[in-house]
């Protein structure tokens, strides 16, 4: 992975000579190096456009992946707290709207990486004069959005809880948990944001940074809230909203002081654009709604497994919560070739972005063997993290769950990696449209299997949807990439027949 060299295109030149812009002949470490009386160093930002693609993406995930673990340690600290100083009904309140804020955060958090995907591309292609406008821009957005979201959410709460069938034993804690995290939504909507925009320019390493302070202040408040102030399941709640809120202050000012590259040299770089808006919503929101519509099935799976009683919502909170962190490495490869195809398609490499594809495949079946070989033996060891050993039934459900999630983690690896490759170049749309194979199997499940097959159909739920979204990816990456193709052997004889006359 090599260090960017910012040599500014020719539209952008007089903005950078304005503010003493970083010779063009030294990139950002080089003159970080060569300033030590700066109180702070310049962020660094890489390009992944050149250079053996493994070794790029490995190292472009780690990062990432340890961010994302401790983003699903924010969840799995509040349910082990929950289930061991509060019980098995607490534990259930936090697990009954486990989908329905997957729908909303889901949405959220696809919206902030879809807006770091042209940023990223005018990144590779070394247009920073709008890359930093789409930054700006798509700050403005997050603060409309977000708002607007948390409220409608906080005013329809109780009626989702009331549609999704929640036993009436945890309906007050999981209104209360849930109301919690609806109003905290511009917290998380920001630090997500503000993380994808820095991954964009080549950086996982400081989200990492920030997400580990979070999750240290989020385990600190848990314990506190809970257990000290006696706020219960709120409190679980409270404590991941505050922790969020904080990261993301943090971040934004970090960003704004140490990555010179983003910092604008004109007040038109500061201005909102409705053209450059209309960029960022055409591929933001289709990732969001991408992530939604798969939220969709999830609800409709969980609402049936509520209505197994709260053995089974309990059983379901705590395998869930191990599934996902487990299955942070591979939205981890995802999210890097996300950024790694969005690069590579601004420097119009339509080639690397395919060898990417085979390289982050080979990661993920390693992966995969280690996860398998962990969960197949360990699964209920696992979940008396959650439950006391004495509630066996639960102890069983949960291994029963990791079990079956872990022999089809080879296809949720191949899912991940071609849906965000094909958002990274663009389209968006035949990502969302996988969304929705995934929703139409989870809800047949749920619709079909669950009353007549019980707690094993919740099971096979996650796993038969990933399989109808793969047999939908495997031939929309196969079109896509041929697509980038034609475009790049296009764009080239056009320049020869330029050339020539």
């Amino acid at each position: 992975m090599q260090v960017a060299c910012h040599v500014p295109c020719r539209g952008d030149m007089a903005a950078r000579n304005r503010r003493k812009q970083v010779p063009t002949a030294y990139n950002l470490a080089e003159y970080a190096l060569s300033l030590p009386r700066k109180r702070s160093v310049m962020a660094i930002s890489r390009e992944m456009t050149s250079g053996r693609p493994l070794p790029q993406i490995l190292n472009f995930t780690m990062p990432l992946l340890l961010g994302n673990l401790l983003q699903q340690t924010y969840s799995l600290v509040d349910a082990v707290i929950v289930g061991k100083f509060l019980g098995i009904n607490a534990l259930a309140s936090v697990g009954a709207s486990t989908s329905v804020v997957f729908l909303i955060l889901g949405f959220c958090n696809g919206c902030c990486g879809g807006f770091g995907i042209p940023v990223a591309q005018k990144f590779g292609a070394r247009d920073y004069g709008v890359m930093r406008r789409l930054v700006f821009v798509s700050l403005r957005l997050a603060t409309v959005m977000s708002l607007s979201i948390a409220l409608v959410t906080s005013l329809l709460c109780r009626d989702i809880l009331l549609w999704m069938r929640t036993p009436e034993n945890i309906f007050q804690g999981a209104y209360a948990y849930l109301l919690i995290t609806f109003i905290g939504i511009p917290c998380t909507f920001f630090y997500n944001l503000l993380s994808s925009i820095i991954r964009a320019l080549g950086d996982s390493r400081t989200p990492f940074w920030f997400l580990l302070f979070s999750t240290v202040l989020n385990i600190v408040l848990d314990l506190f809230c809970i257990l000290v102030l006696g706020w219960g399941v709120a409190g679980a709640g409270i404590a991941t909203v505050l922790s969020q809120g904080i990261s993301a202050l943090l971040c934004y000012r970090y960003m704004m002081r140490h990555f010179e590259i983003l910092q604008p040299g004109s007040r038109e770089e500061r201005q909102y654009s409705p053209r450059l808006a209309r960029t960022l919503l055409t591929i933001g929101v289709p990732m969001g709604l991408q992530f939604s519509i798969t939220a969709i099935g999830s609800i409709m799976l969980q609402s049936a497994n509520n209505a197994l009683g709260t053995a089974c919502v309990a059983a379901f909170t705590a395998a869930m919560r191990i599934k996902m962190f487990f299955m942070c490495p591979l939205e981890s490869l995802g999210i890097a070739m996300a950024t790694y195809s969005g690069q590579n398609y601004g420097a119009g490499k339509p080639e690397r972005v395919w060898a990417g594809v085979r390289a982050s495949t080979l990661l993920m079946l390693i992966y995969w063997a280690f996860a398998f070989a962990v969960l197949m033996t360990g699964a209920r060891a696992i979940a008396l993290l959650f439950v006391e050993a004495s509630e066996s039934e639960i102890l069983d459900d949960a291994a029963l769950f990791l079990h079956v999630s872990v022999s089809f983690f080879p296809v949720l690896g191949l899912l991940c990696i071609l849906r965000y490759t094909i958002q990274g170049v663009g389209y968006t749309n035949l990502a969302m449209l996988s969304g929705v194979s995934e929703m139409v199997a989870r809800i047949l499940v749920s619709l079909l299997a669950v009353p007549s097959l019980g707690y094993i159909a919740v099971c096979f739920g996650d796993p038969t949807a990933w399989v109808f979204a793969v047999a939908f990816l495997v031939p929309a990456f196969a079109w896509v990439y041929r697509r980038l193709l034609r475009i790049r052997d296009s764009k080239w004889s056009v320049d020869d027949a330029s050339a020539r006359s």
